[in-house]
């Protein structure tokens, strides 16, 4: 059974039409790190990119069995990141510097957090706010 003192075991994977310009997007908005990245050209098989304990993986769209599985970037519904992050205000001056389409402004929560929701260039949803649950602490 998982402890909550290792490294994470749930990272985010999410598919872009365009991974190597959507890597440097992130890492210019959202203050993202490049761990690893493998591919050929503008083709991204594979990239990692940190931030700070946490890590998302991403790769460029194909039409292969697992790009089957998970569908077209963009529309669809349902899918959503969420960054626990410590100022939430310079988050989001970052993240609408960088181009990020805010679709929610910053709000203060009834539960603590200070936190905005925005797009990526290619559609997928992120929040940032300043809640921060840790498997370790009560809810």
């Amino acid at each position: 059974m998982p402890t909550a003192t290792e490294a994470p075991r749930i990272y985010p994977a999410l598919r872009y039409r365009n991974a190597a310009k959507m890597i440097d997007w992130l890492c210019d908005a959202f203050g993202f790190e490049v761990r690893a990245r493998y591919g050929e050209g503008d083709i991204v098989h594979h990239a990692e990119l940190t931030f700070g304990s946490s890590m998302i993986m991403l790769g460029t769209a194909r039409d292969d069995d697992y790009g089957k599985m998970v569908g077209e970037p963009g529309g669809g519904g349902g899918k959503s990141t969420y960054i626990a992050v410590d100022d939430a205000d310079a988050a989001y001056a970052k993240a609408k510097k960088a181009g990020a389409q805010i679709i929610q402004e910053l709000v203060d929560r009834d539960y603590g957090s200070r936190e905005f929701i925005c797009l990526d260039p290619e559609g997928n949803v992120w929040s940032f706010g300043t809640y921060w649950p840790k498997a370790r602490e009560k809810a």
